[in-house]
């Protein structure tokens, strides 16, 4: 069961041959006070997951995934933009330079609510952009349902010049590390 109605994370757990429902968590997902961008991510995807698990019974045993994936530079955490307007002033703060993009994954069984969990960090550097390129890029619609408004996945990937890591991390989902917490084979 995937704890996400993110359709970026469905594609890639349907690429990887993972067979899986989809129940959307019903979490606020707030921002603590001093918390870290990998402690977010973790908290986050951990919730999701418990709150999916507890609508279900415990038989069958079932497995619930839920996710959480977060922008972070300097010490600021990245949000999904509010409008088109706040996605260019997001992509300003990037372009140019470095982020980190860290998502928190977490495995509940639903036998007995046991959670694994890690979170996967890659770093992206993007290309210096003038700002009528993230004005236009911004008036497409993409980068607005996106943590740090773009999409790897999508036309935001001309923006990225290097990822080191996880190149699906970035997209929204650690294909790799995910299906080693599921008990699959990568």
């Amino acid at each position: 069961m995937l704890a996400s109605a993110s359709p970026r994370r469905s594609t890639l757990l349907r690429d990887a041959g993972v067979p899986f429902r989809v129940q959307p968590a019903n979490i606020e997902e707030v921002l603590h006070p001093g918390e870290k961008a990998e402690a977010f991510a973790l908290r986050l995807a951990r919730e999701k997951a418990l709150w999916v698990a507890e609508q279900l019974p415990g038989e069958p045993p079932q497995l619930v995934l839920g996710a959480d994936t977060v922008v972070a530079e300097g010490g600021r955490i990245l949000g999904k933009p509010r409008d088109a307007e706040h996605a260019v002033e997001l992509l300003a703060s990037l372009v140019g330079k470095g982020h980190r993009v860290i998502t928190g994954v977490a495995v509940v069984a639903t036998a007995d609510r046991t959670v694994n969990s890690l979170a996967v960090t890659s770093r992206v550097r993007m290309r210096p952009v003038e700002r009528a390129e993230l004005v236009a890029y911004a008036a497409t619609g993409e980068p607005l349902d996106k943590a740090g408004a773009y999409a790897f996945q999508g036309e935001g990937r001309r923006f990225v010049t290097e990822v080191d890591g996880s190149e699906t991390n970035v997209i929204g989902l650690p294909v790799r590390e995910t299906l080693g917490l599921l008990g699959l084979t990568p």
